[in-house]
């Protein structure tokens, strides 16, 4: 069982109580497994910017030609726009799809980094974004490495006060010590697991042999933790101009 820190501040009484948000996610379904009541709290205050999700999440399942890899790909985007509709509500508009190839995440430098890069800097500063929730620099897979080295890099070149917090989806929470932490206001449970059953081809064999979410994923907390760097820690984590 994941030992969740007893120092982490109420987002609520925080200085980031006032912030708009920009979550982004590696793949569909992390949005909601990983700041699902983020997304719900925030959007409840009229403070969500955006979802964006990184990849085309083709990599959860094997294919047999374009054709499949073309039906996931359009499953997970309806997928994802439906989980959006439940935790933010249905005025709020569908995620933004960055489409990186799933578990082949571009890195600095390369144009579909940096292309991203622009094309999110922009966004912060049209939508006003002073904060962008993003998967720990810690988690045990590429995509949501990169996830965090791309939510760095816009960060650093918004032109604005931007800060981010990272949540974790499979990796354990970080310790306290480098780290400032904020729990989020709980949401019913009820409602975070009707977003992640948007997810179908995450938990059932709709498109055959493939990645199934594990049953420990379903007992997901009310509240998410958000853990923002400081110090040393944040310093050593800054991208290169």
């Amino acid at each position: 069982m994941v030992t969740r820190p007893l120092s982490a501040r109420s987002l609520a009484s925080s200085p980031t109580a006032s912030a708009r948000w920009l979550v982004l996610a590696p793949h569909a379904d992390d949005e909601t497994l990983g700041c699902g009541a983020l997304i719900a709290d925030a959007a409840s205050r009229g403070a969500l910017a955006g979802i964006v999700i990184l990849t085309d999440g083709v990599g959860s399942h094997s294919h047999d030609g374009p054709a499949s890899r073309a039906r996931l790909v359009a499953a997970r985007r309806r997928e994802a726009a439906r989980a959006v509709r439940v935790l933010a509500g249905p005025a709020h508009p569908p995620p933004l799809f960055l489409d990186w190839p799933d578990a082949r995440p571009f890195g600095a430098g390369e144009p579909g980094f940096e292309q991203a890069r622009r094309r999110l800097t922009a966004l912060c500063r049209q939508r006003r974004v002073d904060a962008l929730a993003v998967t720990a620099r810690h988690e045990p897979h590429c995509d949501h490495e990169a996830a965090y080295r791309l939510a760095s890099a816009v960060a650093s070149s918004a032109m604005r006060p931007v800060t981010v917090f990272e949540y974790v989806v499979w990796a354990p929470e970080p310790p306290d010590e480098g780290y400032r932490a904020l729990r989020t206001p709980p949401i019913p449970i009820g409602l975070r697991n009707a977003a992640l059953a948007a997810h179908v081809s995450q938990l059932t064999p709709q498109f055959g042999e493939g990645f199934r979410l594990p049953a420990a994923k379903l007992r997901m907390p009310a509240s998410d933790l958000l853990y923002e760097r400081t110090g040393l820690n944040a310093r050593a984590e800054k991208p290169a101009p």
